[in-house]
């Protein structure tokens, strides 16, 4: 909460799960609902409708203070993020610390420098109406360590998440774990994890 102007203005982004419509409503809902007992305005940004139309984009990102991003298909948001050019804007507006990025799952992993591993986890030919066919490989690259989530966790992937450490060691990738409740909080040249393991 530190990290937010006090305005807390977020954009929420779900559109990791835009394979699953009924599912994503069901997230945008809630989190939308968290969001707000925390005292942010909350609007939707969805990414889709700045296909094409970088200008647009960078100018509401401009008007917010955090964007919060679901998790989902990684793969999905990672075309997301490139077909509308958020990719080079966040990058942009965390260089010049003008925005907070947060969020959980997908939202972690594709900020590393690439997502090759995460093959194992999400299908990365998985692709919605409207969205480039082509599998965009390479991550955000804010982080230069790759982010393991759900890792040792009672979660559904948590098997796979296995074959993608693996991935990491057998390649030298070097990688960071979260476990479910942990969360890697970054300011400037600050780094912590907080949540359960901390606490232990």
């Amino acid at each position: 909460m530190g990290l937010v102007a006090p305005t807390k203005r977020a954009a929420i982004i779900v559109n990791a799960l835009d394979n699953f419509e009924d599912a994503r409503a069901d997230w945008l809902n809630a989190q939308t609902t968290k969001l707000a007992k925390l005292g942010f305005s909350v609007t939707e940004l969805d990414l889709r409708h700045y296909f094409g139309a970088t200008g647009a984009l960078g100018a509401l990102l401009h008007e917010v203070d955090v964007v919060w991003i679901n998790g989902g298909n990684t793969f999905i948001l990672r075309r997301a993020m490139k077909q509308s050019g958020f990719d080079a804007l966040i990058r942009s507006a965390l260089a010049k610390d003008e925005i907070v990025y947060a969020g959980f799952s997908a939202a972690a992993v594709i900020v590393s420098a690439s997502l090759k591993g995460l093959e194992a986890v999400d299908n990365p030919t998985d692709v919605p109406s409207g969205y480039d066919t082509a599998v965009v490989w390479d991550g955000l690259g804010l982080l230069p360590f790759s982010i393991v989530v759900h890792y040792k966790s009672d979660h559904s992937e948590s098997v796979a998440v296995e074959q993608e450490v693996a991935y990491y060691e057998a390649n030298h990738i070097p990688y960071r774990t979260l476990r479910d409740g942990e969360a890697l909080v970054i300011d400037g040249d600050r780094q912590a994890i907080v949540g359960a393991r901390a606490q232990a």
